[in-house]
C-alpha cells in the first residue's frame, strides 16, 4: 500500500511552508513562490516564538523521541521510508513489501542542489539522510525535555520536520540551529528558515536571540 504520504505530498524539491492556514509553494529556483508575501508570513510567526537561552542537553537521547523509524501513520511503512517515497523519484521497491521499502531512487538535494543517486545498502544507504529540519537535539533543549513521550515521538516523526538531504551535510548540521548551520545553496534558505519556524511554532518550541536574529537576517534578504 502506498504511503499516506504519498507521491502527492510535499517533495523536497518543491518544499511548502505553513502561513497563516494556506500552503505557500517553494519554487524550482527554490526560492518561495511568493517571496514577499511568505517571508513577511515567516516573520510574523518568527514573532510569536519565545526566546530564551538553550537548556542544558543533560538527559538527551535520540531514544527519548521514540524508535528510529517508527510507523506512526499505521500505513505498514515506517517513517524513514514515507519520506524517501516522498522525496525521491525513480524509486525502486524491494519485492513483497507492498512498495514500503525504497531500494533505489534520485534524490535532487535541496541542501546543495546536487542530484544524489540513492541505493540501500550497508555502504550506501547513508549518502541520502532524512534530516530533522529541527535537529531533535536542539528541541530538546528548546522545550521538548519538558514534553510527554508521545509529543517528542510526533515530533520526530512529523512530515513538517522531515527532508532527505545529502547525508554528509545532514552530519554537517548536526544539531544546528539557524544562528549555526544553513543550507550551502542560498536559493533554498528562504524556504528552510520558514519551515524551521513552522515546526518551532506548531510544537511550542523557542529559539534564542542569535538563532533568531539569523532567520530574520535569511528572510529579510528573500
Amino acid at each position: 500500500m502506498r504511503s499516506a504520504l504519498g507521491r502527492g505530498a510535499v517533495a523536497a524539491a518543491t518544499a511548502f511552508t505553513l502561513a497563516g492556514c494556506g500552503l505557500v509553494g517553494q519554487g524550482a529556483d527554490g526560492r518561495l513562490a511568493d517571496q514577499g508575501t511568505s517571508a513577511a508570513s515567516a516573520l510574523k510567526s518568527l514573532e510569536k516564538l519565545q526566546v530564551k537561552g538553550r537548556a542544558p542537553m543533560t538527559g538527551f537521547d535520540r531514544e527519548k523521541f521514540g524508535p528510529a523509524w517508527s510507523d506512526v501513520d499505521h500505513n505498514g511503512c515506517d517513517t524513514r521510508n514515507d519520506i524517501l517515497k516522498r522525496d525521491l523519484k525513480d524509486e525502486t521497491f524491494r519485492p513483497g513489501t507492498h512498495d514500503c521499502i525504497v531500494l533505489s531512487g534520485v534524490l535532487d538535494d535541496p541542501y546543495s542542489g546536487k542530484t544524489i543517486k540513492f541505493e540501500r545498502g550497508q555502504k550506501t544507504s547513508m549518502a541520502v539522510q532524512i534530516d530533522h529540519v529541527v535537529a531533535l537535539a536542539d528541541a530538546w533543549q528548546k522545550g521538548a525535555q519538558q514534553w510527554p513521550a508521545s509529543k517528542r515521538k510526533e515530533l520526530a516523526n512529523d512530515p513538517l520536520n522531515l527532508l532527505a538531504a545529502d547525508g554528509p551535510l545532514n552530519g554537517q548540521k548536526g544539531a544546528g540551529d539557524a544562528a549555526t548551520w544553513l543550507p550551502p545553496r542560498r536559493a533554498y534558505r528562504c524556504t528552510y528558515v520558514s519551515r524551521q519556524i513552522d515546526v518551532k511554532v506548531k510544537y511550542d518550541l523557542w529559539v534564542t536571540s542569535a538563532e533568531k536574529d539569523a532567520m530574520k537576517a535569511v528572510l529579510n534578504s528573500c
